[in-house]
């Protein structure tokens, strides 16, 4: 009986090949929401970030249905990419790194300086500036999770193995957890591998190698069996429904009672642990069910915007940090003198940001396009 259904299911040879749009729209969706996420993050006090719809913007949709469904799509996605070699995955990651860097002077040390012209606050924009630069964040991650995944590729590791090795990272660095290496230099360059705070119990890293990695490494192995799978309607309800109900009922009962993930602290997200990290891919593959289901009745200009803001992602959230923090950060500061504005305020301001990343995204991908043509 199993041997039947595994052959309903799976086929002997690879049939599944260019972009699958559910992992395009687990990629995308979260971009989709992330201007709400941090526009009310920045226009929020720490209690207002535990209660209504600023505990669910910051903590479920920026928490486990943000990060961590894009990082499990990124790992699932290398195997459907044109160049996916070791080396082809190491270019990617510098790319990745490098962008990292660049999108930190661009939305912390230019809109930092601007403001602190404007308003003279040290203390709001040139103190935090050793962290904002030098810190890792998801773009960082990436590229280190890419590095690690061209080199268990260079070495032929089977997935098992890589499983394992990420399993034990994971373990490791949730027994270590949070870490005060003594100075804040150290802390930041520590937190891109462990989670690290210092003295003042501030966190000094987000997205720490240790803690993530075992989420696009699960994505690439995921990735690498749904390319045999012949028939995912059947392949995705084995396991989808089950795994979405147990995440309705475990993000019920977390948010409730504010445990692990949910808890107060940026630490509780940041530094990812093992349970909650079982708890996201269990999520991610659960939605990643429910996407496969509505693919085919949702309209193909609907398809195919998911579809462009997946194949443009880094650009799209690159953007959107920008305005964040030009308009927000900047711009509402320097008028208001304050971050804490009204909470429909807020989400105008999101709106805002909302439509403009996508006009300025699409401007960008034209002028590329039509400076290659020119050459």
């Amino acid at each position: 009986m199993t041997k039947q259904i595994t052959n309903r299911i799976f086929s002997k040879t690879i049939c599944n090949t260019g972009r699958q749009i559910e992992l395009d729209i687990g990629k995308a969706i979260v971009i989709f929401y992330f201007p709400f996420v941090h526009c009310i993050i920045e226009c929020c006090t720490d209690e207002q970030l535990t209660t209504g719809l600023p505990y669910v913007l910051d903590t479920v949709l920026g928490g486990p249905l943000g990060a961590p469904m894009f990082m499990f799509c990124m790992g699932a996605t290398v195997h459907f990419a044109h160049s996916n070699t070791p080396g082809d995955l190491a270019k990617r990651a510098v790319k990745l790194l490098i962008a990292g860097e660049l999108l930190n002077i661009c939305r912390y040390l230019i809109p930092d300086l601007i403001g602190w012209a404007i308003t003279g606050d040290a203390e709001m924009y040139l103190e935090p500036l050793p962290f904002e630069l030098f810190g890792d964040d998801i773009l960082q991650f990436a590229g280190l999770a890419f590095l690690c995944i061209a080199l268990m590729k260079k070495l032929k590791t089977p997935k098992w193995l890589m499983f394992m090795i990420a399993l034990v990272l994971s373990v490791g660095s949730t027994l270590l957890g949070d870490v005060d290496l003594g100075n804040d230099a150290l802390n930041i360059a520590g937190g891109w591998f462990f989670g690290t705070f210092n003295a003042q119990d501030q966190i000094e890293s987000a997205f720490p190698l240790l803690n993530w990695l075992i989420i696009p490494i699960c994505g690439f192995i995921f990735g690498d069996v749904i390319r045999s799978v012949k028939d995912k309607k059947r392949f995705y309800l084995c396991f989808s429904p089950a795994l979405l109900v147990f995440s309705v009922v475990y993000f019920f009962f977390g948010i409730r009672n504010m445990i692990g993930m949910f808890g107060e602290g940026e630490n509780c997200y940041y530094h990812l642990s093992t349970p909650d990290a079982f708890v996201c891919l269990a999520a991610t593959l659960g939605l990643l069910g429910f996407f496969a289901a509505i693919a085919h009745i949702l309209p193909q200009s609907i398809r195919r915007c998911f579809t462009y803001v997946s194949g443009n992602i880094t650009e799209v959230y690159f953007i959107h940090w920008v305005l964040v923090r030009m308009i927000v950060n900047v711009g509402v500061y320097a008028v208001a003198g304050t971050l804490l504005i009204p909470m429909w305020v807020a989400l105008l301001i999101s709106l805002g940001i909302f439509v403009l990343m996508f006009l300025i995204t699409d401007l960008y991908r034209k002028l590329r396009v039509n400076e290659r043509k020119s050459r």
